[in-house]
């Protein structure tokens, strides 16, 4: 492999190598407030050396070959969550991770983002090649269409059940197709279709509990239940979380210093970690370099002269800022705690080496659009 075929952005790979020794000293930090995690720091160095040799496997291998094979992934990734209902163990009452020995859990809803992010954009890729001005019919076809691709992963992880993840697909879908040029009025009818279903069911929700148990279940109620009550902002994990980012003034309280016990300070609350270590400068520091990598990827569509690359990375931008937003919103108690991880920062093996597949990705639209960029 000649690497003079390969350039990309060096920005890109120096927030990638801030990302990574920030997660590291977080991660390590979140270790003193539960001893039987003081080492996951130790994996999340295993998983990203696993991170960085996928992002050099993808790039060799190029994004045409995923694009190429997209159905025959997206095939595997539903065959994969339908086996987790059958024959994963429940862990919190959820099916959402294989058990391997000797490596710890995957989460294969984590991997099924990205391929659907390339299995649309070959899709939509495909109908704008052959409709260059398609009418509201072939338009109207076009999206039962992708209705379906979307309905069939985001059935089977919602009966995980993981609601979040199924969020993320629909985002995805939407973002990809807004991307794509499709015409307005399909998004004014699902805003209203959506407004018109979830407003019934908070309809039966709070005038009838009972009747919404026996009609969707007591899962679907507990979460629902679980998503209505963030707004009170009570509960342990999230008061104390408030009070060791509260507390840590400018500089923070300092590594392995976190002043208050809070679960999942490795995974979901990871930023209030960080935010208690290092304090407001800090958090700033790690909010810009978050927003400066989102522009980045951006700017790189731009430059691309392909319009998939534009769909992929539209798919991939906007997953990463929702799960951004969340995940940092949920800590302040100004979102629903959905168990939505800080990409690139919090714990997980799945997560990560999914991220670092998109970042392969990534690198090779970034080498598409600088060779772009030089032939004009």
């Amino acid at each position: 492999m000649s690497l003079s075929k390969y350039k990309v952005e060096k920005s890109l790979i120096f927030i990638m190598i801030l990302f990574f020794i920030i997660s590291i000293i977080t991660i390590y930090s979140a270790g003193s407030l539960d001893g039987d995690n003081a080492n996951l720091y130790m994996k999340q160095l295993m998983w990203y050396v696993c991170g960085i040799i996928l992002v050099f496997f993808i790039m060799f291998v190029g994004n045409d070959f995923f694009i190429k094979n997209s159905f025959i992934l997206y095939l595997l990734g539903n065959i994969v969550l339908l086996l987790l209902l059958f024959f994963a163990r429940p862990i919190n009452d959820a099916k959402c991770w294989f058990e391997i020995k000797g490596i710890g859990t995957i989460q294969p809803s984590e991997f099924m983002k990205i391929i659907l992010i390339l299995f649309l954009s070959k899709q939509i890729d495909d109908f704008r090649r052959k409709y260059a001005n398609p009418t509201v019919k072939e338009e109207f076809l076009f999206l039962l269409k992708i209705i379906g691709i979307v309905s069939i992963p985001s059935l089977l992880t919602f009966l995980e059940p993981d609601t979040g993840v199924v969020l993320i697909y629909l985002l995805i879908t939407l973002i990809m197709l807004f991307i794509a040029g499709i015409r307005f009025r399909w998004f004014f009818l699902l805003i209203f279709l959506c407004s018109l279903g979830i407003g019934t069911i908070l309809f039966v929700y709070f005038q009838n509990q009972d009747l919404f148990i026996k009609i969707f279940g007591t899962s679907f109620f507990l979460r629902v239940d679980r998503l209505l009550d963030w707004s009170n902002k009570s509960g342990f994990q999230l008061e104390h979380g408030l009070f060791s980012i509260g507390s840590a003034g400018l500089f923070g309280h300092g590594i392995k210093k976190t002043p208050l016990y809070f679960p999942e300070a490795h995974t979901d609350f990871i930023f209030a970690v960080y935010a208690s270590n290092f304090g407001l400068l800090g958090s700033l520091f790690l909010l810009c370099l978050i927003i400066f990598f989102d522009l980045k990827l951006i700017q790189t569509a731009l430059k691309t002269g392909s319009n998939i690359y534009k769909y992929i990375t539209a798919g991939i931008v906007g997953m990463l800022i929702y799960q951004q937003i969340q995940n940092i919103g949920m800590t302040f108690g100004v979102m629903p705690i959905t168990g939505i991880t800080l990409p690139f920062i919090s714990y997980g093996g799945s997560s990560l080496l999914s991220y670092m597949f998109m970042v392969g990705i990534l690198f090779n639209i970034s080498n598409d659009a600088l060779r772009h960029k030089r032939r004009y």
